[in-house]
């Protein structure tokens, strides 16, 4: 008989605990009198609009980026990185594999630390 008990009276307490908050007043029937969202502001006319749209367009071509963020004054966002040929990566790759596999013998790290010891 506890053991139907106790997890029954818990779940009608909870239920009763939800009704109480969602009621709002009581006695009025409704789920609350106040307003969910703020009364909104004056509108503005079309022509303060096409003024503050004007002003954005300046400040947005007036502010240098870099992959949708904003840079610093000196950077230029259009370099690139320079092209290199496929046999300098290769060799490149090469070399970090050997400098990882002579730390590996010499003990500095462990085998499967990073991406290229294997």
């Amino acid at each position: 008989m506890k053991k139907i008990l106790v997890p029954l009276s818990i779940a009608i307490a909870q239920l009763l605990a939800v009704n109480a908050f969602a009621a709002g007043e009581p006695g009025t029937g409704e789920a609350g009198s106040a307003p969910a969202v703020a009364p909104a502001g004056p509108k503005a006319t079309p022509a303060e609009k096409a003024a503050a749209k004007a002003n954005r367009k300046v400040e947005g071509k007036e502010a240098p980026k870099v992959n949708g963020d904003a840079a610093a004054p000196g950077m230029d966002s259009t370099a690139k990185a320079p092209k290199v040929s496929k046999t300098a990566r290769k060799a490149a790759r090469a070399k970090r594999k050997a400098a990882a596999a002579a730390a590996v013998k010499n003990g500095e790290i462990k085998a499967g630390e990073g991406d290229t010891a294997k």
